[in-house]
């Protein structure tokens, strides 16, 4: 399974892709879409869209994990970051590709196994996770190949085979 992990923005939009097979998760690829400062809104949002298209197009993703929003201080910035959210997901939903959204704290289990580890920690993790050798930059790529990683686990972790009958089912 090929899943592209986005972490939503609306300056920098991180993205990792990475192939999950038997439980073992690889490195694609990971980068970041930047928008100009200081430009308005909609042609923001739109390169972000354009952007991600041409993503899910080169990279054939089956599935897309996506970073719930939380935001505590800044209302402002994350109302700008939703508006960058909001185009990811109306992009993957036209693509076809299932959409999956995840908490940062259901990533952070994910890929270190405590809900409240630091950046670095995540960042180190990813990184050992994916036989990379250095960290992946920037910080917003690193967080969505965490995501990536977090969906893979989680799908990883079902017990019913993709395609097949629920092994536990009575019925």
């Amino acid at each position: 399974m090929r899943i592209l992990g986005v972490d939503p923005g609306i300056g920098t939009v991180g993205f990792g892709v990475v192939d999950a097979v038997h439980g073992q998760v690889s490195y694609v690829a990971c980068g970041a879409v930047t928008t100009p400062p200081n430009t308005a809104l909609s042609p923001r949002l739109d390169m972000i869209y354009n952007d991600l298209n041409e993503l899910i197009v080169t990279f054939s993703p089956d599935a897309i994990s996506v970073e719930e929003l939380f935001f505590s201080k800044n209302i402002t910035t994350g109302i700008a970051v939703a508006h960058g959210r909001g185009v990811i997901l109306l992009s993957a939903y036209r693509s076809g590709v299932p959409v999956y959204e995840y908490t940062p704290m259901q990533v952070k289990q994910a890929v270190v196994g405590y809900g409240n580890a630091k950046k670095h920690q995540v960042i180190y993790m990813v990184q050992r996770l994916l036989n990379m050798k250095s960290p992946p930059k920037p910080d917003d790529a690193a967080d969505a190949l965490a995501l990536a990683i977090c969906h893979a686990r989680s799908m990883a972790s079902r017990l019913a085979p993709e395609g097949g009958e629920n092994p536990c089912s009575t019925i």
